[in-house]
């Protein structure tokens, strides 16, 4: 009577060992599929990585189980067990494959957490060029409109627009930029010539200073600077005010910057002299 319930026990862990090789067979294969999804080319859910690391986790559980239940079974009952070697070759190789496949896996974390690091810190830089840029101005509200203007010529510059004011067709193709610019010298001809200062659409103005006058020209066309050099030396001549200082930074949004550039204004203003127009680029 005593052999026949340990009979029925050993062949319950059997059973369970049986139940449990099953049950690594299919998870082995819904590992590799799940495995196939990470990939430091892809955008790969986190919860595609947790149910990753959950599964592995449980067929862990499952090998230990099977490793306890066998040693109960080659020790205290090894006269009524009897080995499955196709059985114990297959655990061994699923092992294998579980172990090389979770490797991968986690490599592809590893480098896809490292892409997002990389991508964060360009991001980080990105932010820092453009809090740069936007200190341009005082104002917070010109300062949105700027950051606003970055972002559109950024997103067309791989675009083409067509666009008319009135009755001239603007060209919207080639490189789009902005032109920062500062007119420095005496308050009554900053004052004259702050209402002669013709703004377009997305072009900005700030007076901040009773000696300064700052704005910005949106290009939604490819300029060259000295265009813009030119557009300036004419007002100046028009206006009288030739002994006015003139300082134009050329801006690329879609390009990397140097934001350290903007830190130098007040000191290109002292070597300047009176009358003179300057062009650096960011």
């Amino acid at each position: 009577m005593e052999d026949s319930r340990v009979l029925m026990y050993v062949k319950s862990l059997e059973r369970k060992v049986n139940d449990d090789h099953h049950y690594l067979e299919e998870a082995v294969e819904e590992l590799r599929g799940m495995c196939r999804i990470v990939s430091p080319e892809k955008n790969v859910p986190q919860g595609i990585i947790v149910d990753i690391r959950e599964l592995y986790k449980e067929i862990q559980n499952r090998f230990k189980q099977i490793k306890g239940i066998e040693q109960l079974l080659k020790g205290k009952y090894r006269q009524h067990y009897r080995r499955d070697p196709l059985r114990d070759k297959d655990l061994l190789e699923l092992a294998f494959f579980i172990k090389t496949t979770f490797s991968r896996f986690e490599e592809n974390v590893k480098l896809i957490i490292e892409k997002q690091k990389a991508k964060e810190r360009e991001e980080v830089s990105r932010m820092g060029q453009k809090t740069k840029i936007l200190e341009w101005f005082h104002s917070r509200e010109r300062q949105i409109t700027l950051l606003r203007s970055m972002r559109t010529l950024r997103e067309l510059q791989y675009q083409s627009y067509p666009e008319v004011v009135g009755a001239e067709k603007r060209k919207t193709d080639g490189v789009r930029s902005l032109t920062l610019f500062l007119l420095h010298g005496d308050a009554p001809s900053i004052d004259s010539l702050q209402t002669k200062i013709r703004l377009r659409e997305h072009d900005l103005i700030e007076r901040y200073h009773e000696k300064e006058l700052r704005g910005v020209y949106t290009h939604l066309r490819e300029v060259n600077p000295s265009e813009i050099e030119g557009v300036f030396r004419s007002l100046l001549e028009r206006e009288r005010l030739v002994h006015l200082k003139c300082l134009l930074i050329w801006v690329q949004p879609h390009q990397d910057m140097n934001p350290e550039a903007m830190g130098f204004i007040d000191s290109m203003l002292q070597v300047m002299k009176e009358g003179e127009i300057r062009t650096v680029s960011v």
